[in-house]
């Protein structure tokens, strides 16, 4: 949509995901809404075929070296398919691979990396727990050493792909005695004997995407599937945040975006007092505030890609990944809401795809973290950058600027 912020290789690859999208058969979107499809496989194995995996991966891995824009350009077009088809399409080849890549071997990425982005093979990443969700170190799954390898036990919870994946990467815990940041390990672990999905979810919306509850039970983890250090996780979660967030806020774009366009149609034919609806303020007043919210999202995610791509570690960045995901996924509920308000009841019935919409896009401000954990994060970054600002002494102090600035009895603070 917004070419302008592209390349030529960025808008291929994005015009080549949008073709991609009329391939799928409304037979599949109704069968994955069902659940009558537990995991898309085929549908992952072709976006393989086409090279739309992992775009922002090296070349050499399978991806395409492409930029945080074109990424989210990509996955945009396919979130237009559904929510939980952008959820499962970046899980694997985002999340896991991001890790994978930015912290693995080149064995790891070989056997683990290559073949996920080619579409052969799937993965999920397992993180939270049944007794915790944004809480990281209170992880009680374990694994210990026994020298050349690892004995992993515990439960991870709500893993989209627990049905289909072939291999997962799980934080566990390798020196529970440590302080947090020092205590737990990040595993490649292969889906084989003690490793069970004991439940499936049924959810309200995103469905199809195999979300279930997996239980280790004595798996034997060889060293050489540590991703980074052993009691090293902690720098592969900080990085892994980044896709996980701003990957969930360019997703969840292309899944409102739907929702824009069919209620538009709707409304240039729907007619009431001898004229189409959206003639009518309150009709068209709430279209435009959905697609100037799409486009303010739009701004926002490649705004915060551009910083991810020159620095994915400075505050600032963590700041406004946090903002994005928060803004964007508040944005887009607004955007479906809107969508099916100016349809009316209709808009509620599974006649128009937009209740379904609806569904799906609740997720949006739970997962990869609750909105109300991005405000903390953004609390943090905003008042250590303020305090920073302050001590260096490099903005103006603007406090000052009023009549009465020196009435120091006046500024009580105590």
């Amino acid at each position: 949509m917004f070419d302008f912020l592209l390349n030529e290789e960025e808008i291929k690859a994005r015009d080549e995901a949008r073709e991609f999208v009329k391939t799928i058969p409304r037979q599949m979107i109704l069968d994955m809404d069902a659940d009558k499809i537990k995991f898309p496989k085929e549908f992952l194995q072709e976006a393989g075929r086409r090279n739309l995996l992992g775009v922002r991966h090296p070349k050499e891995w399978g991806g395409r070296g492409m930029s945080w824009a074109g990424s989210a350009a990509v996955v945009e077009e396919i979130g237009t398919l559904g929510y939980i088809f952008s959820c499962t399409f970046g899980v694997g080849a985002d999340l896991v691979c991001d890790a994978i890549c930015l912290h693995g071997t080149d064995e790891q990425k070989e056997k683990y990396v290559k073949p996920l982005l080619a579409g052969d093979i799937f993965a999920a990443e397992c993180l939270t727990e049944p007794r915790g969700g944004s809480d990281f170190f209170g992880a009680t799954t374990t694994a210990v050493d026994k020298g050349d390898h690892f004995i992993l036990n515990g439960q991870k919870r709500f893993i989209v792909g627990a049905e289909g994946a072939d291999y997962f990467l799980v934080y566990a815990k390798t020196n529970p005695d440590a302080k947090p940041q020092e205590s737990l390990s990040c595993l490649i672990v292969d889906r084989g004997p003690g490793v069970n999905v004991e439940y499936l979810y049924g959810l309200m919306g995103c469905r199809g995407g195999g979300a279930g509850r997996i239980v280790f039970k004595d798996v034997k983890v060889p060293k050489e599937n540590v991703v980074g250090k052993v009691h090293g996780a902690y720098p592969v979660f900080t990085t892994m945040m980044i896709p996980e967030r701003l990957g969930t806020a360019a997703m969840t774009i292309g899944s409102a975006r739907p929702a824009l366009d069919v209620a538009t149609g709707y409304t240039t034919r729907r007619k009431a007092f001898g004229q189409t609806i959206n003639n009518f303020q309150g009709v068209n007043f709430q279209i435009a505030e959905a697609a100037m919210l799409l486009d303010a999202c739009r701004s926002l995610v490649y705004t915060t890609g551009r910083s991810a791509d020159l620095d994915p570690y400075a505050g600032q960045t963590r700041r406004m990944v946090s903002e994005t995901k928060k803004f964007v996924t508040e944005s887009c509920q607004k955007v479906v809401h809107n969508a099916m308000q100016v349809m009316g009841g209709i808009g509620y019935t599974n006649v128009f795809p937009v209740e379904r919409m609806y569904r799906d896009l609740r997720l949006a401000t739970i997962w990869t973290g609750s909105n109300e954990v991005m405000s903390m994060v953004i609390a943090h970054e905003w008042y250590k950058d303020f305090f920073k600002s302050k001590q260096a002494n490099i903005v103006r102090d603007m406090e000052l600027d009023a009549e009465e600035a020196e009435a120091p009895d006046e500024k009580i603070y105590e």
